[in-house]
């Protein structure tokens, strides 16, 4: 045994040695803490703020249609789509917490036993590991950088208690939510949940949450898509134990959720993108009006498009190209506009988007094209204005109109054929050419070229450009336009004359819900009164008066709706067009081939090509959409008149009924009859409005046509056509009324009674 002194010398010893410990230990931490805050101060200079977390940019830019579904995702590296809190599923909420970070609403940032083990890991496994909180996984994607360093990790720690102090719980688990990587492309909960399950996030159930929530700590391990040994399976599974275990879910809803995992299924993926032509042509009006970068810092675009409608015009086309494979036609475009607003609701720019030689090319907006007879309702609108009426009275023969381009100029009808006298009425719905021609004649190239720019055709500017290369050919369409822009003119008679601006955007906001931009009511310009947009949408509208040409049954007739519309072929048919409204919508079409060679010469307006689609696509919209022209306005009166040469009723004569604007009616018995021996015969003059020599050339034409006519209501005695030039006392010089319908309609009059009804009869 040891000695009393010896016991009390060792004891001295040991109270030495462990003061001398403590002491050691309490420099050591003294010197550490002093170290640590040395060493914080160090990587803390230089830190980025935390403040950045609630000011990210670089989201992924959302195109939606009118109803908020989503038609693109654009972004750059990333596709992050930032949702609230509150539009996130509490399961997925809930499966994040469990399997990253289990006391995250209880430590302050940093779990002190996750950083003790990431400095062993460090000294002993010399490689960093483990030991992150959700607060610090938020400052690895979105502060610093994925590198595996002790520099990275002292900031990750300084950073997570600044974030910790300056932000709640639950904006910390939103802010990872939107922040996380899911796979790929794909950041944040939103991106990914429509890409992996076609979901809004806030509609994900237990076992979508359990498979979202075990992907970020190794994406390109976990994806699903990916497969690999069904490391998603298992991750979900240990997920769903989490759960369990930290009593979120109980014993029986985790062996249902396994349940459901076994069989479970994934959205097909692929790059989606609705409306591709809208959007980028969307997309190019932002740029434009904001510059490339809102775009690139991310926004969401709610559009004027209407996805059904979109869809329908798609899959239309598609059928209805698919029949025409052999008339040798590739291509049609489409676009729809709302009337009252002016709204695009739909545009299909080619036919096939992913078509590798033309699918890009938005023809709906891009292609220039010759639109042919679709541009007459302009010039017969314009005649109305200057006292013309549906009953005046042109002569369809054949006529020479000299100097058009330094040579002469003479039209021919669609059929080749030449009807004599005929009504304004008729020659628009028949679509005749040289009636229209001459009716151009008369109203002079400026003027429509002025008009026809204020509907909204900007490649027809009134300019001395324009006015050089122009001829009277325009008015059968002569001159080039787009889709979108003929379209648009036609809104001007739907609308009563109106003309509206168009759009294609309802708002822009960021993803702070900023508006950046919201549509507003645009000022409206008057280009055509009502009365005039009336008559010119009775006429397209009223199948009898068409019926010459395009037959009782063609495509331009939907059976118990009241539609106007008119069509158009350019020369040698490289191009055909059909457009047409109600007072509700307008639907324009194209067909043709992006390399502008023609088509079969086959393709007949009413029958095949643009009028077709326009058929099948407005027949479906008319299901929600009212149809109908515009209501007849006050001073347009029904009279019922001669239906041969639309004075006065004649007797002997059929009557049909007609529409005049009030003063415009006739008065008296049509000019052109003449009583001879007691016989009533026809003597018809046109005054020639371009001659520059002296030489009558209309009439020249009446002359010609005249000797080729049997019946001798057409050869007075008393009047020889051969000198029908000469000033006679049976010539009215004052009444030299453009056209309409022939002989063919008499029996067929357009509708029977000066009702004030839209429907024609």
């Amino acid at each position: 045994m040891l000695s009393r002194k010896e016991r009390i010398k060792n004891k001295y010893f040991w109270q030495q040695l462990i003061i001398k410990v403590l002491l050691f230990i309490v420099v050591f931490f003294i010197l550490l803490f002093i170290f640590s805050l040395f060493l914080f101060a160090f990587y803390a200079k230089d830190l980025p703020s935390p403040k950045k977390l609630s000011n990210q940019t670089g989201y992924s830019t959302i195109f939606y249609d009118r109803e908020g579904k989503i038609l693109y995702e654009m972004y750059k590296d990333k596709n992050r789509i930032p949702v609230s809190l509150k539009e996130i599923s509490d399961y997925l909420k809930k499966a994040t917490i469990a399997i990253e970070d289990k006391d995250f609403y209880k430590h302050q940032g940093i779990s002190q036993t996750g950083v003790i083990r990431a400095f062993i890991n460090i000294i002993i496994k010399r490689r960093l590991e483990g030991g992150s909180t959700i607060t610090q996984q938020l400052i690895k994607n979105s502060l610093l950088t994925q590198e595996r360093t002790f520099s990275r990790k002292i900031k990750e720690i300084i950073l997570a208690l600044e974030v910790e102090r300056r932000y709640k719980k639950d904006e910390i688990l939103e802010m990872y939510l939107n922040e996380s990587p899911y796979g790929g492309s794909l950041w944040g909960v939103a991106s990914a949940s429509m890409a992996y399950f076609g979901k809004q996030p806030k509609d994900l159930n237990l076992v979508e949450s359990a498979i979202l929530a075990g992907l970020p700590q190794s994406p390109s391990y976990y994806s699903p898509f990916i497969n690999k040994n069904n490391a998603w399976k298992n991750r979900a599974k240990q997920v769903l134990r989490r759960m369990r275990e930290d009593g979120y879910i109980s014993k029986k809803e985790e062996e249902k959720a396994l349940k459901d995992l076994e069989n479970f299924t994934f959205k097909k993926t692929k790059i989606n993108i609705l409306a591709p032509h809208f959007v980028f042509y969307v997309k190019d009006l932002i740029e434009k009006e904001f510059g490339p970068k809102i775009l690139d810092n991310g926004v969401k675009i709610k559009t004027t498009l209407s996805l059904s409608i979109q869809n329908e015009a798609e899959k239309i086309v598609k059928q209805e190209i698919n029949k025409l494979k052999n008339y040798k036609v590739e291509n049609a475009a489409v676009v729809v506009l709302d009337v009252k607003t002016a709204e695009i609701l739909s545009m299909v720019g080619s036919y096939d988007f992913n078509d590798p030689n033309f699918g890009n090319f938005n023809v709906a907006v891009q292609g220039q094209r010759q639109p042919g007879s679709t541009l007459k309702p302009i010039t017969y609108a314009l005649a109305f204005e200057k006292g013309y009426t549906p009953a005046s009275i042109l002569m369809d023969v054949k006529t020479v109109f000299p100097n058009q381009g330094g040579k002469e100029y003479i039209p021919q009808n669609y059929d080749g054929k030449f009807r004599g006298p005929v009504q304004l009425r008729f020659a628009l719905g028949n679509s005749l050419n040289i009636p229209a021609v001459k009716l151009l004649a008369i109203i002079g190239l400026n003027s429509f070229l002025q008009k026809a720019y204020d509907m909204g055709i900007t490649s027809f500017a009134p300019n001395s450009y324009n006015m050089s290369r122009f001829g009277l050919s325009i008015t059968l369409g002569g001159g080039e336009t787009n889709l979108l822009d003929l379209t648009s003119a036609f809104s001007v008679f739907a609308s009563g004359g109106l003309k509206k601006e168009i759009s294609s955007i309802l708002e822009i906001q960021d993803f702070k819900g900023k508006i950046i931009f919201k549509k507003s009511p645009k000022k409206e310009k008057r280009i055509f009164s009502e009365e005039v947009s009336f008559l010119i949408s009775h006429i397209l509208s009223d199948n009898n008066a068409r019926m010459d040409v395009f037959g009782p049954n063609s495509f331009l007739r939907i059976p118990g709706k009241t539609v106007a519309v008119k069509t158009g072929t350019s020369d040698d048919k490289r191009d055909n067009w059909a457009v047409g409204f109600t007072k509700s919508i307008v639907v324009g079409v194209w067909v043709g081939n992006n390399n502008n060679s023609p088509m079969d010469q086959r393709i007949a307006s009413g029958v095949t090509g643009a009028s077709s689609i326009w058929y099948y696509l407005m027949k479906k919209i008319l299901e929600k959409y009212p149809d109908g022209i515009i209501n007849k306005p006050e001073k347009v009166k029904a009279l019922q008149i001669d239906a041969f040469l639309g004075g006065l009723p004649k007797e002997g004569f059929p009557i049909r009924s007609e529409y005049f604007i009030e003063g415009t009616e006739p008065k008296e018995v049509s000019s052109f009859y003449k009583r001879i021996n007691d016989k009533d015969y026809v003597v018809i003059k046109e005054t020639d409005p371009i001659s520059t020599d002296g030489i009558n050339r209309w009439q020249q034409g009446i002359n010609d046509w005249i000797k080729l006519q049997s019946d001798d209501k057409y050869h007075p005695p008393e009047i020889n056509p051969t000198n029908a030039l000469e000033p006679s006392i049976h010539e009215d010089k004052t009444n030299i009324n453009p056209s309409i319908e022939i002989t063919p309609f008499l029996e067929n009059p357009p509708f029977t009674s000066p009702s004030p009804s839209l429907t024609p009869t």
